[in-house]
């Protein structure tokens, strides 16, 4: 029954932020991506590094080909060709000179031989191979504009090469294309004196090895980043699954029937998920075996209540065959009734007790307006009448201001107890008052009788199950002690409370059910 088991109240709810950080999520999202933010910023590092070294080494092939160019045009035509190769030589760049025409007039490497050479990657081995691959998957990555491939004419001339059409126009050129081995070619020309011009072309294959080496270093530290990330994954995996472990053993315990041994670790000192999930697993075993224990003390309640007339039936059962006369069978007859119709009374209400529990757990509750639900039970009291001439009363409350969640017919049984009980003990011509009045956050339900009241010390024992401290001249018997308690479970179920009281007039009993307010 829920008067007697010991229900636990949720966990009062986080604000969601605090809910958000103190989670798993964070943590585990943070764990995981922490090796791949590594690997998403070292590729990042990586293109902007090799994109800001090309840009450099750019800017200086333009300022060197300017300066060759004017080198070139303040020398005597016969010794231009010479100029060209020595230059080129010296930094390590192919020179070639244009006329007007587009006509190639010399070239530095037919002087002194290739400076750098366009290497065929078939011919590598393969771990250049693998560095391609890489160079290939970070520039993916990047930002940078797709390169178009260097390729050699099979007739030079200022056609082929765009960046030579411009410096004979007067502009300072370049362009950047792709080697077969992906190294980027820098193609930089600049006007040589009228109707000429010079370009200068540069293999950044040092740029290349410099970024490999960089992207090496990173490597290694991605895999420091990633034997770290793996250890926390280790740790936080072991801090979830050791728990769980935990909680599993003890769920399978109070399976096998084993619920009041069971102790149920609740990881106070955790706020996420796995705190959360035992300390709910702890609560439920809380209320699992308080309802145990709740289902023990009823059916011992049921076995005593109902032992005492199946008793006093057989005594009469018994005496009924030595009766000497038909009064005396008509007495025993009588006592046979009144004990049946106990009997009944206790196995009707015993069921209804016994089921509402599970009702109410099933139950959708509506809103539903409880001073109009009260008002109506007065009026059909009205109209069925009133033993002993007893007066009801009903103190309405403002229309539309008594609204409650609850089911209705619960919450009618509830007034109907309580009235039930106030007419039984208010005397011959006395007033019971029923009044609802909204109060703050909850509807309050207040029932006055004019009866002797109930003594301090036993206005909890009133709510238990087959408790009965009936007027005398009732006869014994016809109440199953169950109706309070009836009503306690209803209100409670309801998340609200129910107290007794006196009436401030004089005599009599006030119960007090207090409804949070919809």
């Amino acid at each position: 029954m829920a008067s007697d088991t010991a229900s636990t109240r949720p966990e009062p709810v986080a604000p969601r932020a605090a809910r958000w950080w103190f989670s798993l999520a964070p943590r585990i999202l943070a764990v995981n991506g922490f090796a791949l933010v590594a690997l998403a910023l070292a590729v990042i590092y990586l293109d902007s590094f090799r994109e800001r070294l090309i840009e450099q080494r750019r800017g200086e092939l333009r300022t060197q080909v300017a300066l060759i160019g004017d080198l070139i045009a303040a020398s005597p035509p016969a010794a231009q060709a010479a100029v060209a190769a020595r230059y080129g030589e010296a930094g390590g760049t192919r020179l070639r000179l244009y006329d007007r025409n587009g006509r190639l007039i010399s070239d530095s490497w037919t002087a002194t031989g290739p400076t750098f050479e366009l290497v065929d990657p078939k011919t590598e081995p393969f771990k250049r191979d693998v560095a391609r691959a890489l160079d290939i998957v970070i520039e993916g990555f990047g930002s940078g504009p797709d390169l178009a491939d260097y390729v050699e004419p099979r007739r030079d001339s200022a056609a082929a090469w765009p960046e030579v059409r411009e410096a004979l126009q007067g502009r300072v050129a370049d362009r950047l294309r792709r080697a077969p081995d992906r190294t980027v070619i820098i193609t930089t020309a600049a006007p040589a004196g009228p109707g000429t011009a010079l370009q200068l072309t540069f293999d950044t294959r040092d740029i290349t090895k410099l970024v490999r080496r960089e992207r090496s270093t990173l490597g290694l530290v991605f895999l420091g980043v990633l034997a770290l990330s793996l250890v926390f994954s280790n740790f936080l995996a072991n801090t979830i699954v050791r728990p769980l472990r935990l909680l599993a053993a003890s769920a399978q315990r109070v399976r096998l029937g084993r619920a009041r041994e069971v102790t149920v670790p609740r990881f106070a000192t955790r706020r996420d998920e796995i705190g959360q999930l035992a300390r709910a697993l702890s609560d439920m075993t809380n209320a699992l075996r308080a309802r145990i224990d709740a289902t023990e003390a009823f059916a011992a309640d049921v076995a005593h209540e109902i032992k005492n007339p199946l008793a006093s039936l057989r005594s009469a059962v018994d005496a009924l065959e030595e009766a000497r006369n038909k009064t005396q069978t008509g007495q025993l007859l009588a006592v046979i009734r009144d004990d049946v119709a106990r009997i009944a009374r206790l196995i009707t209400d015993i069921s209804d007790a016994s089921r509402l529990d599970a009702e109410l757990s099933r139950t959708r509750f509506e809103r539903i307006d409880f001073g109009e639900l009260a008002g109506g039970l007065v009026r059909a009291y009205d109209t069925a009448g009133l033993p002993r001439g007893v007066q009801l009363a009903y103190a309405r409350p403002e229309a539309a201001t008594c609204f409650v969640m609850g089911e209705g017919d619960r919450l009618e049984q509830v007034v109907r107890n309580l009235v039930d009980n106030a007419i039984s003990f208010s005397p011959d011509g006395g007033l019971v008052v029923v009044t609802v009045v909204h109060a703050e956050d909850h509807v309050l339900l207040r029932v006055d009788d004019a009866g002797p009241g109930i003594p301090p010390a036993n206005r909890d024992d009133v709510f238990r199950r087959f408790y009965t401290e009936r007027p005398e001249a009732e006869d014994f018997g016809r109440h199953s002690g169950l109706g309070l308690a009836i009503v306690r479970t209803i209100v409670e179920a309801h998340d609200g409370h129910v107290e007794v009281d006196d009436v401030e007039s004089g005599g009599g009993a006030r119960f007090l059910v207090h409804l949070p307010a919809a």
